[in-house]
């Protein structure tokens, strides 16, 4: 062998064998990842986001992709001459604007994610939360300055069922899920929160990771002051933050603590705008972004990534 490819081939190697621990560590585990922000949008952000999930397939993890759609919707919900109106950070759905917004996911987004995946082999496989009741919501009324307000079709979470994902995941899939729900009340759809609904079902499933993609670089010290990113805190630690938060961070990181509380090992944040974000955070000693961990873990997982 030439001295030129040995020099090129060793960094490769290097890189293969400091992902041995976490492969060995993650093998056989659910992994959720809310596909969202930037890489939603940016061409080479989806093809290798595409890329990442089904190396992960490959690396014997079984994740399980959840997606919401702002964007888009808020484009259609425009095409169709339907104000976009938010209230407590949620959008306001009407019946014609659930329509649109069920059409979008499910229709749309969903289909263009399932396409990318399914490039690399048979593996994708869509559905929304209607399907096989996998997620059952009931009316979600958000209190503003002490009342209850109506922003229509949005929903809160009361019940998930796991089993076609858990059929999809025992068959070698990729389950695809639009964050749409079923009503508990009536025979309509329900809007939810994406970052929410990842959540619910990273808990619902026992996964071992959820990861929420961001357009920031994770959670940040002392934003706007610091740029500094927190790396790791507790469940309690970031409890007691959540007041002080962004409201645009509000719903990842009180999924981020919903699942931790509920049995997911690890929940993080990370920056989608970086490409191939997600391998550098599950397979490398460096990681990327902020990582939530239940309150009892806290020294028994010090150094890790």
């Amino acid at each position: 062998m030439s001295t030129t490819r040995k020099h090129t081939a060793l960094p490769k190697a290097q890189i293969l064998i400091e992902a041995l621990p976490w492969l060995v560590r993650h093998n056989g585990k659910t992994v959720v990842i809310k596909f969202g922000g930037n890489a939603m949008i940016d061409e080479d952000l989806k093809a290798a986001f595409a890329q990442d999930v089904v190396f992960l397939h490959h690396a014997g993890l079984k994740p399980v992709v959840v997606h919401g759609g702002g964007p888009q919707i808020s484009a259609a919900l425009d095409k169709h001459g339907i104000v976009s109106e938010f209230k407590a950070g949620l959008r306001v759905t009407t019946e014609d604007a659930m329509d649109v917004v069920r059409m979008v996911l499910a229709g749309q987004v969903q289909r263009e994610l399932v396409g990318l995946l399914n490039q690399h082999g048979p593996l994708a496989v869509g559905l929304t939360g209607e399907d096989a009741h996998t997620i059952t919501a009931t009316k979600h009324q958000p209190e503003i300055d002490g009342e209850l307000v109506d922003i229509g079709r949005v929903g809160e979470i009361t019940d998930i069922d796991t089993g076609a994902i858990e059929a999809l995941l025992a068959d070698g899939r990729i389950p695809v899920v639009s964050s749409i729900a079923r009503s508990q009340d009536d025979h309509h759809v329900y809007n939810v929160n994406a970052d929410t609904a990842a959540a619910a079902l990273a808990a619902a499933l026992g996964a071992e990771t959820l990861m929420v993609l961001t357009d920031v670089e994770g959670l940040y010290e002392d934003w706007p002051n610091s740029d500094e990113v927190i790396s790791r805190l507790t469940a309690s630690q970031l409890e007691k933050l959540l007041p002080e938060l962004s409201s645009g961070m509000v719903p990842k990181m009180e999924g981020c603590l919903h699942a931790v509380r509920g049995g997911v090992n690890t929940a993080r944040v990370i920056d989608g705008r970086v490409q191939h974000s997600i391998l550098l955070e599950i397979f490398t000693d460096e990681g990327i972004g902020t990582m939530v961990v239940p309150d009892e873990q806290k020294n028994e997982q010090e150094g890790e990534s």
